[in-house]
Order: C-alpha cells, then structure tokens, then sequence
C-alpha cells in the first residue's frame, strides 16, 4: 500500500496577486508534492485559473486539506474544488437510434482509456439494450412524446440524483432536453453534434452537406444550457473532405470526428481539466 496519496485542485477566482504563493506554502506545509501544475490568467476577465496534481502523505485526510486551504479560498474569492484520483466518475449516458457515439465511450471506458464508471445508459429506444447488457451496465428504456415529457426527465433526473451521477452524456440523444432540466444539469451535461450548425439542421445533415460541396467537416462538444446547441465549447475538431466522397461516406467520416471529440470531452471533464470562464471554458491539457 502507497504512504502517499493523489489529490487534483482545481481553482478559478478574480486575479490577484499571491494566489499560488498561498496555494503551494499551504500544500508545502501539508508535505505536499506538486507533480504536476496548470495556470492561466484571462486579462479580458480578469479571471485566474489553477489546476495542481499533488501528492500528501497517506495521513493527511481529504477534509483536512480542504481545512488547510479554506483561508486562502475565503481571501481570495476562489471557486476551489478538490478530487481525488482514486475516485471514478459516475457517468449517464442518454442515447438514441445513432450508436457511434454510446459504443465509441464504452469501448474506451471497458478498455481503461477512459478512467469512469458509466452507472447506467437511458434511451428512448430499445436499440441499444442488448449492448449495454454485454458490457453489464444497466438499461433505462423512456420513451418520450409531447404528451409525456415532464415525467421522462423527471426520471432522467431521479436516475442522476440517485445514482449519483457526476456527468451526464448525450451521445447523440437525439431530444431536446428542457430549460428546466438543462439548468438542473449545468456544468454537469455534456452534448456533441456535427459542425453544420446552423446551417444544415434537422435529418441528414451530412446528406445536405454532400449537395452543398462541402469542403471541411467537424464536430463539437459543449456543456448542455437551455440554449440550444450554444453551451461552452469544450472540444472540436475537423477534415478536410472533397468530391470523391459519398453521401454516406460522409456521414461516416463525420461519425468518427464525432467520437473522437465526445471522448476527448469526457476525458477532459473526468480529469477535472475543464473550468469555466463564463461562456467560455479554459481546458488545461
């Protein structure tokens, strides 16, 4: 067994003068060890932001780090959150009839690319029931219509507040979530959709693409806010494409970058990576 132990600090509060200057001499009198520290100050917002990995002695508990900081957190104004390493985050999963996305996460996560616990998968089909069952996680089946909306994400939200659910993905749930539910989950919910926004909505974006001649392809990953699709911006990425594609090739290329950045996204935000500045986000790499 280890005589030490991992902790991540995270903190984000108005620039000043002596922030890590207090953060590192609390830690040093802790015994300890800073193994890895992130900083950035945003002179448009006035704005710092901290991200340490540091190591204490096995004794030191989590309480009484987070005592040994307080004075520095009070002083300073700081949104501080401690984690640590040894902890998973639980994570729900929303899904619809497109499974790149679902099968991309649970491949990564099964195979420990993905350091999380997925606590269980909900959709409005039954598409994906079999597969969740391979990978023994449980399945949530809602439907939803206009006619029972309330009461579906009323259950959604029972599952994450029971579950204790530290990050909801939708892994292309292809459903509007609700202001109500979106504030409930905010900072706490993670979307991806395709780079065509606004301009190609609805069915086959990929397929309206095509028709246009499109010449780069992307996608993005944000937090969920009851402004659709206009979340902070956490991860995108893109291709170049040509005419040789098809339609449906297409689509395919457009899947994989989708995946690609739903997992870095995930990745980011269970490792504690991601702060928010204000509409923005600073993600520490």
């Amino acid at each position: 067994m280890s005589n030490h132990h991992e902790f991540i600090l995270t903190i984000s509060c108005p620039d000043q003068v002596g922030i890590v200057y207090n953060i590192s001499g609390t830690l040093l009198e802790l015994e300890g060890n800073i193994l890895t520290s992130q900083q950035y100050g945003d002179e448009d917002t006035k704005q710092f932001f901290l991200r340490i990995r540091f190591s204490v002695p096995a004794s030191i508990t989590q309480e009484q780090i987070e005592a040994a900081l307080a004075p520095a957190k009070a002083r300073f104004n700081m949104d501080l959150n401690l984690y640590a390493t040894t902890k998973k985050s639980r994570v729900l999963i929303l899904v619809s009839k497109q499974g790149h996305c679902l099968n991309d996460l649970l491949f990564r996560t099964h195979s420990g690319l993905l350091n999380m616990e997925i606590v269980g998968i909900v959709s409005n089909h039954r598409d994906y029931e079999k597969l969740a069952e391979s990978y023994d996680i449980p399945y949530h089946y809602l439907p939803v219509s206009n006619d029972n909306r309330a009461e579906q994400e009323a259950e959604i939200f029972r599952l994450v507040t029971e579950l204790e659910v530290d990050l909801v993905v939708l892994a292309r749930y292809m459903q509007i979530l609700s202001e109500e539910l979106s504030n409930k989950l905010e900072a706490k919910a993670i979307n991806i959709h395709h780079s065509f926004l606004p301009s190609f909505k609805g069915a086959k974006p990929y397929h309206q693409a095509h028709q246009r001649g499109v010449k780069i392809i992307g996608a993005t990953a944000h937090y969920v806010t009851s402004d659709l699709d206009e979340g902070p911006i956490i991860e995108q990425d893109v291709q170049r494409v040509d005419h040789r594609l098809s339609a449906e090739s297409l689509a395919q290329v457009g899947s994989d970058i989708e995946s690609l950045v739903l997992s870095r996204a995930v990745k980011s935000f269970i490792e504690h990576r991601i702060l928010l500045n204000g509409h923005r986000t600073v993600v520490f790499k």
